[in-house]
């Protein structure tokens, strides 16, 4: 019963984990007006007829603050790149001189900061369901092992374990919506 317990307790910090790694991907694609490389991972470009990710294409970095640079290994694939950055609906404006693709990243407006601080909040909250949602299952099965024989010590244990879990995660997220909510709100 103890081995099913413990599965029980590492499916339930795999689901919460993968929650934050979901929230941190989330995050990242709001962007407080800082440039990131990151803020292009969902942009694909056509190669030798497949889709890759424009990172495995080119060399991506932030030469200011302000501006993306991405310098294709191949001349080729200015254009295509510059035409995917333009489909991706990311709102940004390339500006290519031949030699490599320049993006500027304006600062947002106080009203785009606000919308964005809705956003992140938003996704914490999505976070936040995700953790209780793996706790309830978590819960649930331990219930199922009580009665199938599992004393109420190690059934009240583990739940314990559970919510230890639960408001560890739940801290994690607090700690990541400040972090990226000061971010947005720094000028």
């Amino acid at each position: 019963m103890q081995e099913e317990v413990e599965m029980i307790l590492d499916i339930c910090r795999e689901k919460m984990e993968h929650a934050i790694a979901h929230l941190e991907k989330e995050l990242v694609h709001i962007r407080a007006g800082k440039a990131s490389p990151r803020m292009l991972d969902s942009v694909m470009v056509e190669y030798y007829g497949s889709m890759v990710p424009v990172a495995q294409v080119s060399n991506i970095n932030t030469p200011d603050a302000r501006t993306i640079a991405i310098q294709p290994w191949e001349k080729n694939m200015i254009r295509p790149i510059e035409k995917a950055i333009i489909n991706s609906n990311l709102g940004f404006n390339p500006d290519n001189n031949g030699e490599f693709i320049r993006i500027n990243v304006p600062a947002p407006t106080e009203q785009r900061r606000k919308n964005m601080v809705k956003t992140v909040n938003h996704e914490g909250e999505v976070a936040k369901v995700s953790l209780r949602s793996a706790r309830k299952d978590a819960n649930d099965n331990l219930k199922k092992l009580l009665k199938d024989g599992l004393s109420e010590d190690l059934e009240k244990d583990a739940e314990d374990k559970v919510q230890g879990m639960v408001n560890d995660f739940s801290k994690r997220v607090e700690k990541m919506l400040d972090d990226k909510n000061v971010e947005i709100l720094t000028i």
